[in-house]
């Protein structure tokens, strides 16, 4: 397996020159001053691939090229926008890339409660809680028929949490929620985000399959044409949030997804920290059924709690048998490998990282800490080196 690192451009905290000393030899990365829509110009991925050549490294996966959110809505000027994506990947194919993920979360592409959860080690983790996203939902979003999708427990300590929380406790709440937009975009408050949410009144999970279905048809043609393998993130947290639905969610989502399109161009990013949180997803399971389809691979753990809240352990620490995992993308390389496919390897990175040592005080990205992830990938890389190494 290729082992890659996320970096965010030149505005990265963690440098290029940092990321070849971990080891990583492939860069996962995109054009995050682009607005999502446009296209991207051949020579802006020139200009990005030969920084990245500089420092030694391969730009391996883009990450992500970005769905308009009037695609997910189905609204506007789609024949444009979808014009503008194909002329995207056929620019990047010109340049060598291949492999190119993108998500169809509307509205927020992660959402968690806290950034920086107190690990009893001292080092702190992303988390979502139950009861603060239920707290935000009803008490501070205020959005209609909310109470009946939250568990009356939880919505009960939700309760009681909104009662002593101060003004700067739900402020703080509210930006953490934000931190799962878009880069590119402006943060919202209260009466913003109420507004972005309208607009997806009465688009439904069957309504957003079939514009994702929509999307597929148009894109996916010319993915294969020129041969570039797009992979679709799952959702984080892969469950409805805000009143708004999710449908990469479990194995049927992802089964139902490169079936409406058959193609090896309509492919899958496969990340266990996502599917893991999902109470019924069985991980190792996912990933010896949908191998034939990954073409990239997120590596991360969680620890799920009965009440629907998870915080993201160690890689190997967590509820997802992340050795049974590795083993099957093994299996599907060898596979690739055996029947002479060019591109056999599957890239994957470790995916979010503890803040530990000298990550704090860095203004890394949530979850993207350089010690944390590091980590990360010396232990995926253990696991990987064990494997291979495994008689037959």
């Amino acid at each position: 397996m290729e082992e890659t690192w996320r970096w965010f451009g030149p505005a990265d905290d963690i440098s290029l020159e940092e990321i070849r000393q971990t080891g990583a030899t492939g860069i996962v990365t995109a054009l995050h001053e682009i607005p999502y829509g446009e296209v991207w110009p051949e020579e802006a991925i020139r200009e990005r691939q030969a920084a990245i050549a500089r420092a030694g490294l391969t730009w391996s996966v883009v990450e992500s090229l970005p769905v308009h959110e009037n695609v997910k809505r189905g609204a506007g000027d789609l024949d444009r926008i979808f014009g503008n994506y194909r002329t995207s990947l056929r620019n990047l194919a010109r340049c060598g890339i291949r492999t190119v993920c993108y998500n169809f979360m509307p509205v927020l592409d992660w959402t968690r409660t806290a950034l920086a959860h107190p690990l009893p080690t001292g080092a702190t983790a992303l988390r979502f809680d139950a009861v603060l996203h239920a707290a935000f939902d009803v008490l501070m979003l205020e959005r209609p028929g909310a109470e009946a999708e939250h568990d009356p427990g939880v919505l009960e300590r939700a309760r009681r949490w909104f009662a002593g929380a101060t003004q700067a406790d739900r402020d703080a709440l509210l930006a953490t929620i934000m931190a799962g937009l878009p880069g590119a975009y402006d943060r919202y408050d209260i009466p913003g985000l109420k507004a972005v949410l309208a607009s997806y009144a009465g688009i439904d999970a069957a309504t957003l399959k079939a514009h994702l279905a929509r999307f597929l048809r148009e894109v996916v043609p010319t993915a294969e044409e020129v041969g570039v393998r797009l992979c679709i993130h799952p959702d984080d947290p892969p469950r409805p949030l805000l009143g708004l639905p999710r449908i990469v969610s479990t194995h049927a989502d992802l089964a139902d997804i490169v079936g409406a399109v058959p193609s090896r161009a309509n492919g899958i990013t496969f990340c266990t920290g996502s599917l893991g949180a999902g109470a019924l997803n069985d991980v190792p399971a996912m990933a010896r059924a949908l191998a034939p389809h990954v073409a990239f691979a997120h590596l991360r753990n969680v620890r799920k709690e009965p009440d629907g809240s998870f915080y993201e352990a160690d890689h190997l620490d967590g509820d997802v048998d992340m050795p049974a995992v590795v083993a099957a993308l093994l299996a599907e390389e060898a596979r690739r490998k055996a029947a002479g496919e060019p591109d056999w390897r599957i890239p994957f990175r470790p995916d979010h990282g503890h803040q530990m040592l000298s990550d704090f005080g860095r203004r890394t990205h949530p979850g993207y800490t350089l010690i944390g992830r590091l980590r990360g990938l010396a232990e995926l890389r253990g696991v990987i080196a064990g494997l291979s190494h495994r008689p037959a």
